[in-house]
């Protein structure tokens, strides 16, 4: 995770099943290099009691590019007890002007899963 610097990339995880933030959620954010076409991970994080991962990415290391967010959907449900139809969520995004602020909510449950691109 970055420093205290505010991040440009902003999550935010709500179980919706249950009506909460989904806590406790590991996730691992990743950058494609377009001459290997290998994701290379940049940082990796757990949402904290509000369903957010504060410090993401810093300014200085989100450049343009593809990204994706890979939530360990999977993890979350069976440590709460449950089992999920999907094991893990990826959501690939494409960053053309960094200086501008993302945010990537994801809406979830055990049997489905919505995102978009939030302010």
């Amino acid at each position: 995770m970055s420093g205290a610097e505010s991040s440009p990339l902003t999550t935010h995880v709500l179980n919706t099943a249950e009506g909460l933030p989904a806590s406790r959620l590991a996730l691992s954010l990743h950058r494609l290099d377009h001459s290997t076409k290998i994701w290379n991970m940049l940082t990796v994080g757990t949402t904290n009691t509000d369903g957010r991962c504060p410090g993401l990415v810093s300014r200085a290391d989100f450049t343009p590019g593809m990204y994706k967010l890979r939530f360990e959907t999977g993890e979350y449900f069976n440590n709460l007890g449950q089992s999920a139809f999907y094991p893990y969520v990826e959501v690939v995004f494409t960053i053309k002007e960094p200086n501008q602020r993302f945010h990537i909510p994801l809406l979830l449950s055990c049997f489905s899963y919505s995102t978009y691109r939030g302010s």
